[in-house]
């Protein structure tokens, strides 16, 4: 749909950006705080570890002064577990309390409305190794706890709280490193049961909304095929509704869990799990787009075929394959390339229609408030001589989205705000410190610290006039 006029973006809109713990902070063993599984994890060989990152531990002020100074009026951050609690399960850590009060005082006084994410990826190792973290019940129960403690703390000031940051890639791409799809998918409800639970004490504790956060978006069938439609529906199922209908309905999506108990991988529900889930009601829905998914079908025998390059080692020469075989469900559908897409140098999708599609989907689906808490161009930057750095190519993908946010609010859809990845340049999961996302450059490199000066390139001053139109100069 084309249309004649666009209605404005809500004058309560949010317009910030995101970042996590282990990505920015850095002290990853400082003022009492225990190791989580990412600071314990084999660093990829020439990227740069957990260990300083952005420094955004001891430099929250400035970077929080300098947010301030884009316009921000939202800051999506996350909290560390093991810096809240340094084994997961036993004592609180005061000074970790104590940090994230001051962090969030920072951000209020600017007029910054924080919005934590209580878990990005950062499992207390102690937990891992005491259990097996998520494969044990008990991971719902410490999580729970750990949950409680933030809410008592900061819910008078937190307006909103989001549960487990993208859920779904870590139970897609086997993040906990499972031994089969039945502990997979065993470790993932005991995720949404967390999840549901934490969602209730929030409400129980605190006045605060409270959403999950997965990485959402639309699916469209690579051709016109029958068979590869149908796959794109039960894409969907696996990707999107498994992580949002049992949180908003209380449910597993029906064709797929006829999938998974076919197949002997259905997880186990013990007494009081179907009630958690139908109890959970969240406010509103976070979710983070990175372009849209195009599925093909696959059979069972093939998609069985395409996983064997699972059990080797990952190297150069297989990379290839054994990313299609992250990407393939047996008898269900594998991920591929969309030749009508664009993309970044890193492989990442360019595609702002599919952002509205996947607005419009979400809003007609579950009727919740929308906010879009990743959204970002992750690609080297050139710190030129005179100081500047500037990359149109991120104003030019900022630009696109963030129009397609606005038709999507022009289509009906009730959108919150706008929370890109990432205020800062940050440590990328996989490239390091060389694949960067934010407005502000942070002089470093992936073994040299240098200064650690922060820069603010071209898109700083270009998102600076966006915040202050509330959307409307987009030039």
């Amino acid at each position: 749909m084309e249309h004649l006029h666009l209605k404005p973006f809500p004058k309560d809109f949010l317009w910030g950006a995101s970042s996590s713990a282990y990505q920015c902070e850095g002290a990853w063993d400082e003022d009492g705080k225990g190791p989580s599984v990412q600071d314990m994890a084999p660093v990829i060989p020439g990227t740069s570890d957990w260990k300083v990152t952005s420094d955004h531990y001891h430099r929250f002020k400035e970077d929080i002064a300098l947010m301030a100074e884009m316009g921000f009026n939202e800051f999506r951050f996350s909290i560390a577990w093991p810096r809240i609690i340094p084994d997961g399960d036993g004592a609180v850590n005061p000074k970790g309390v104590e940090h994230y009060h001051e962090v969030i005082d920072e951000c209020l006084k600017y007029g910054i409305q924080p919005v934590v994410t209580l878990y990005h990826f950062d499992l207390p190792y102690a937990l891992q190794e005491k259990y097996g973290g998520w494969i044990s019940r008990q991971c719902i129960d410490d999580f729970v706890r750990y949950c409680e403690v933030c809410f008592k703390e900061y819910g008078h000031k937190v307006k909103y709280f989001l549960t487990i940051n993208e859920q779904n890639m870590m139970t897609m791409f086997n993040m906990g490193g499972y031994s089969s799809d039945k502990d997979r998918y065993q470790a993932n409800h005991h995720m949404l049961v967390a999840m549901a639970k934490a969602t209730s004490r929030c409400h129980e504790l605190c006045p605060a909304w409270i959403a999950p956060a997965p990485n959402i978006t639309c699916v469209y069938p690579l051709t016109s095929a029958p068979m590869d439609n149908l796959a794109a529906m039960d894409y969907d199922q696996l990707r999107n509704r498994l992580y949002l209908d049992t949180i908003v309905f209380g449910k597993y999506p029906e064709a797929f869990w006829v999938y998974l108990e076919q197949r002997g991988c259905a997880p186990e529900f013990a007494p009081g799990d179907a009630e958690a889930l139908s109890n959970a009601h969240p406010d509103f829905i976070a979710f983070n787009y990175y372009g849209a998914s195009t599925v093909k079908y696959v059979s069972q025998t093939e998609g069985e075929k395409a996983r064997e390059v699972l059990k080797a080692p990952r190297n150069e020469a297989n990379m290839k394959e054994f990313m299609t075989g992250m990407m393939t469900e047996p008898g269900l559908a594998v991920g591929v390339d969309n030749p009508l897409q664009d993309r970044t140098s890193y492989g990442m999708g360019i595609d702002p229609v599919g952002l509205r599609i996947t607005l419009r989907q979400l809003w007609e689906r579950y009727q919740l408030p929308l906010l879009i808490t990743e959204n970002g161009c992750g690609v080297p930057d050139t710190l030129n001589e005179d100081g500047t750095i500037h990359d149109d190519y991120r104003i030019d993908y900022l630009r696109v989205h963030i129009q397609a946010c606005q038709e999507a609010i022009t289509d009906g859809v009730r959108l919150m705000g706008y929370s890109p990845w990432s205020a800062f340049d940050l440590v990328s999961t996989h490239q390091g410190i060389t694949k960067r996302y934010g407005m502000i450059y942070i002089n470093r490199d992936e073994h040299d610290l240098k200064d650690l000066k922060r820069i603010r390139k071209d898109s700083f001053y270009w998102y600076q006039k966006c915040i202050q139109s509330n959307g409307e100069d987009l030039a």
